[in-house]
């Protein structure tokens, strides 16, 4: 081979390596971006040291798992959306509560069963009660931890302000035995 084939094929790699570290960048900065999760707040749902997939485009709903960056420390919380904007929260007798209707949490199911405790899984507030307000504001959320008794959520630091989510976890690729689909 001649020294311009080889610099042509040489060229031809580069850019194609070039143009691939490109989309890579763009989609982990605007599509989606992996991360791992800390903490024992979302167990059983999602266990300290999980690694997560986030998509950055899709829209959030109740009772999506998301990621954030926290309002009182410089950590990334996951925790699930229960309040949207103009939504009434309330827990009574380990019922939640939105806008005065029941909801079932079947996601809690596993970890309510273990407990040997008979007392309240989820003690019982207002939103009110918590942060003085009687709907969740607009460009707001409320979330709580799925492990109730060891979540610092909502209930602590108020609520999350939209702009600080960095998104919803679509898919838990670690550990290997554990890989599936957010539902």
């Amino acid at each position: 081979m001649n020294n311009r084939k080889v610099s042509s094929e040489l060229a031809s790699w580069l850019k194609a390596i070039l143009i691939a570290v490109i989309v890579v960048l763009v989609c982990r900065q605007f599509v989606f971006t992996p991360t791992t999760v800390k903490g024992k707040s979302m167990m059983p749902s999602l266990q300290d040291g999980n690694r997560v997939i986030l998509s950055k485009i899709t829209h959030i709903d109740r009772f999506d798992e998301v990621v954030f960056h926290a309002t009182d420390s410089p950590d990334k919380y996951v925790k699930r959306i229960i309040g949207l904007p103009g939504d009434k929260v309330e827990m009574k007798n380990d019922t939640l509560y939105i806008n005065d209707k029941p909801y079932e949490e079947e996601y809690l199911d596993e970890l309510k069963s273990s407990l040997d405790d008979a007392g309240l899984f989820t003690e019982d507030f207002t939103l009110k009660e918590l942060t003085g307000e009687e709907v969740v504001p607009e460009g707001e959320m409320f979330v709580l931890g799925d492990n109730r008794p060891n979540s610092k959520d909502s209930r602590v630091f108020g609520f999350v302000p939209m702009e600080r989510i960095v998104g919803e976890v679509k898919i838990r690729y670690w550990p290997i035995k554990d890989i599936g689909i957010a539902l």
